[in-house]
């Protein structure tokens, strides 16, 4: 009988390591690593940190030019992949997203590295709505360059035996889209959709990088081709987040009585940078279950959004700060970026 995989205890380095979501999954990794135990870290990014932590190495490479990427994985164990381009530059898509992950596997199997974690994104699935989906309900059905070239991206990961992660939204310190987008609509027009009372599946990044330290740190024979969904176990309300946002940030709570069709048409005045598939994600129901991925990993997913969202608060407000607060009936009319 076969020995059991053992936990990884080499090095995990994460491409993408100063973004986001990258930074947070460095942290936590490191954090692990200080506490005894956990692996080394080495953080793949085009440019130089502006600040260096002892314990996580990096190295300077950019996945769209493979050459700088030789020699980058010499000794990793584990790759996390958590880098991405998520504008509407189909060509930078193809080539950071779809390219880019086409040349770190090739540099991983080079380098014999055993696992590779590609976090992606539940926006695969496409314009919902959605609705408590696990991960083999649904079939892909990309709406934006972005979307598209990510799928791309995960399917060689999975050809090549790695594990996808799907998050829809996620905030907290960092986030330049989610909550930032929603303030924005708020701002130039304080009103909701009448009927709109979605349900989304969020998770805070701090949270989110735990599920993919657990999945990297745990041995990787069980996760060939897995694909989970990450995402705390219960979606959020419209309402609740709205909610949120009045009592941490001030933003009136705006009343849902504009026709949905009326209200499309104000925010696309208003914020025209909002495609159609970005303000669907925040008024339209996008939940899916995600148990599999905490079940798998033995993490707890966290307290949830009322909770990690006060946590985060004057982080978005030093973000948020300056800008416009919604005026009553400002933009109502008569009634009142992921990837």
């Amino acid at each position: 009988m076969s020995s059991p995989p053992s936990p990884v205890t080499g090095t995990v380095l994460v491409a993408g390591g100063s973004g986001f979501i990258g930074s947070a999954v460095v942290g936590e990794l490191a954090a692990r690593a200080a506490a005894g135990g956990g692996p080394a870290v080495r953080v793949l990014a085009r440019r130089a940190p502006s600040s260096r932590d002892a314990a996580v190495g990096h190295v300077r490479a950019d996945l769209t030019r493979p050459g700088t990427l030789r020699g980058a994985l010499a000794g990793v164990e584990v790759v996390v992949h958590a880098a991405a381009y998520v504008g509407r530059d189909a060509a930078r898509c193809e080539a950071v997203n779809h390219g880019g992950t086409l040349a770190l596997l090739e540099e991983a199997r080079r380098a014999g590295v055993g696992h590779v974690v590609y976090v992606s994104t539940a926006s695969v699935y496409g314009p919902g709505p959605h609705r408590g989906a696990d991960e083999h309900a649904l079939a892909p059905r990309p709406a934006s360059p972005a979307s598209m070239s990510r799928l791309r991206a995960e399917r060689a990961v999975l050809d090549a035996g790695g594990t996808v992660l799907r998050p829809h939204l996620v905030y907290g310190a960092g986030d330049e889209w989610f909550i930032p987008a929603l303030a924005r609509l708020l701002t130039e027009v304080p009103a909701w959709p009448a009927g709109h009372a979605s349900r989304s599946s969020l998770i805070a990044v701090g949270d989110l990088a735990r599920g993919v330290a657990g999945l990297a740190c745990a041995p990787s024979a069980a996760d060939r081709s897995a694909v989970y969904h990450a995402a705390h176990p219960r979606p959020v309300a419209a309402d609740r987040l709205l909610s949120a946002l009045g009592r941490h940030l001030g933003f009136p709570v705006p009343r849902g009585d504009v026709p949905p069709g009326e209200h499309r048409g104000l925010v696309a005045r208003a914020v025209p940078e909002l495609s159609d598939h970005q303000y669907a994600l925040l008024t339209v129901d996008h939940w899916y279950r995600a148990e599999r991925l905490w079940s798998r990993t033995g993490e707890d997913p966290g307290p949830g959004f009322e909770a990690r969202f006060a946590e985060a608060a004057h982080w978005y407000a030093a973000r948020l700060a300056g800008r416009d607060r919604p005026r009553a009936g400002r933009g109502a009319g008569p009634g009142g970026r992921p990837g």
